[in-house]
């Protein structure tokens, strides 16, 4: 195993190179991929619309066509659910990642193209194991086997010709033969739709394998970490995995996780990696392993636009090419891909944290702030107060969600959180005055807002029994994959739906 962890080592850190060009000439390699997309698909029906054939340049493709969401394109994309093909992209669209990305009720299926698997998600799984080997030249991963979480849903088939499920689902379907012989546990397992039984096969299934790796969501690895110290009774992973190196995660701010992690899995050389992977592609990876932030993939066959927040309420907003972005402002993410997704705003937001070479750190959702006062709170912030408040108070917070408190005849208004904790605060209170502080210094629109609680009360904070989310979750049938619980909300119907929940469990 030694020598094929060696030779897999050598031929991961090959692609450094490659990585390195695009580092080097971002603007060639973006351009380069923009030509290609609108050639490829000036044929199909999309690109027969919007006349492809006469579009030279990026700036005359923005002009031409308007920025699209999911809404926009669902026609589209239902008449390719029904095998309609060369309508967003010219080669055969078979598969389709189902997401949901918050917890409401409609689902969305995002068209995944051969060329997308190929060159998108697969290239950005084999980039991350290239970075990682890079950083770490005498890892060991490949003498064991990766602990994979794969996603809530198994592969379901539409019609003859047509497949979807969730993203790890799909792409676990189409995984070469090489890389499911170092994947644990199996198929069967690793797609199983009911979470609670899942995570206890799971865990069953993997306690004797020699897992080096573990990749998925920190809340749900958390769970099946669990369980696996609940069967065995061992005190941390590495009694159970002692040769485990490598966590890669994503999808949820790991801030909020790193100390319950740290106890878990109780080593410094423990590497942890952050990648940007969702339905719509592979985005970014984290190239260093002191820092936080993503390395953002340009030779992906996605074209990246960039829309400024103070902008995203526009009709039509105008967004930046790479080349007109400004460091630490937030942007909405547009991207056009080889999977058939045109000016496609995925509803994630960034911040550019250096741009030699372009790295990002993911800052929330377009529609996931709080702003009922113009304090412009967003996830970010949310993450940054919480984490200090868990280091003052001794805290290890589990789930939340917050949104706001309206205005009632006198009252001022404020903040509603709902938290639940893994480990409680050693002082609540003073948990809460931490987080409340540290977004009065992170924010100065939330600060202005807070002077002598003129606009917005000291944050009201709800302290909830252990699996509140969890069972509000699986009471939605939302349970596993990409279902997550919505961080913050400019409304409060995800917080009152919860607070009813609360009180009927009293």
């Amino acid at each position: 195993m030694a020598i094929v962890n060696s030779i897999f080592t050598w031929l991961m850190k090959k692609r450094i190179h490659q990585i390195e060009l695009f580092m080097k000439y971002p603007y060639d390699v973006q351009e380069e991929w923009f030509h290609t997309l609108i050639d490829s698909a000036e044929n199909t029906e999309w690109g027969r619309k919007y006349d492809y054939k006469t579009i030279l340049t990026p700036h005359l493709y923005q002009e031409r066509i308007p920025i699209q969401n999911y809404d926009s394109l669902k026609p589209y994309i239902e008449r390719m659910l029904n095998g309609e093909q060369n309508i967003l992209w010219p080669s055969d669209i078979k598969w389709f990642a189902k997401s949901s990305g918050t917890t409401s009720d409609r689902s969305k299926f995002i068209p995944v193209s051969e060329e997308s698997l190929e060159e998108c998600h697969f290239k950005g799984g084999k980039d991350m194991l290239s970075i990682y080997c890079n950083n770490r030249p005498d890892n060991q991963m490949f003498t064991g086997k990766g602990l994979v979480l794969g996603g809530s849903h198994q592969v379901n088939q539409l019609n003859e010709d047509c497949f979807y499920g969730d993203l790890s689902a799909v792409l676990i379907k189409n995984l070469p033969i090489w890389a499911e012989y170092y994947r644990t546990p199996d198929m069967s397992i690793a797609l199983m739709d009911n979470y609670e039984i899942k995570m206890d096969r799971m865990a069953e299934a993997t306690i004797q394998e020699n897992v080096t790796s573990i990749s998925g969501v920190p809340t749900w690895t958390i769970v099946l970490a669990k369980k696996v110290l609940e069967l065995t009774g061992k005190n941390n992973l590495l009694e159970v995995w002692p040769n485990l190196e490598l966590y890669v995660h994503g999808a949820v701010n790991f801030a909020p996780y790193r100390e319950q992690f740290k106890q878990l899995i109780p080593s410094n050389d423990m590497y942890y990696l952050e990648t940007y992977n969702a339905s719509e592609g592979f985005f970014g990876i984290q190239d260093q392993d002191n820092s936080e932030e993503m390395l953002l993939m340009l030779d992906y066959g996605i074209f990246y636009e960039f829309v400024p927040m103070e902008n995203i309420c526009q009709e039509n907003p105008k967004a930046l090419l790479l080349g007109e972005v400004e460091l630490n402002k937030n942007y909405a993410i547009v991207i056009s891909t080889n999977g058939g997704l045109w000016r496609y705003m995925i509803g994630d937001t960034v911040q550019f944290t250096s741009l030699a070479p372009y790295r990002i750190k993911i800052t929330g959702r377009t529609k996931h702030f709080i702003n009922a006062f113009g304090e412009e709170v967003i996830i970010d912030n949310a993450e940054q107060a919480l984490t200090k408040a868990c280091a003052e108070t001794g805290a290890e917070i589990k789930d939340y969600t917050a949104g706001p408190i309206y205005f009632k005849g006198e009252n001022a208004g404020g903040h509603e959180w709902i938290i639940e904790f893994d480990r409680q605060p050693n002082d609540f209170e003073k948990f809460i005055d931490v987080m409340d502080q540290t977004l009065r210094e992170i924010n100065s629109d939330y600060d202005a807002k807070r002077f002598k609680d003129m606009a917005l009360c000291r944050p009201k904070v709800h302290n909830a029994a252990p699996n509140t989310f969890y069972n509000w979750l699986k009471a939605k049938d939302k349970l596993g994959g990409q279902h997550k619980v919505p961080r913050l909300a400019n409304e409060r119907k995800y917080l009152d739906d919860i607070l009813e929940m609360m009180k009927s469990k009293i």
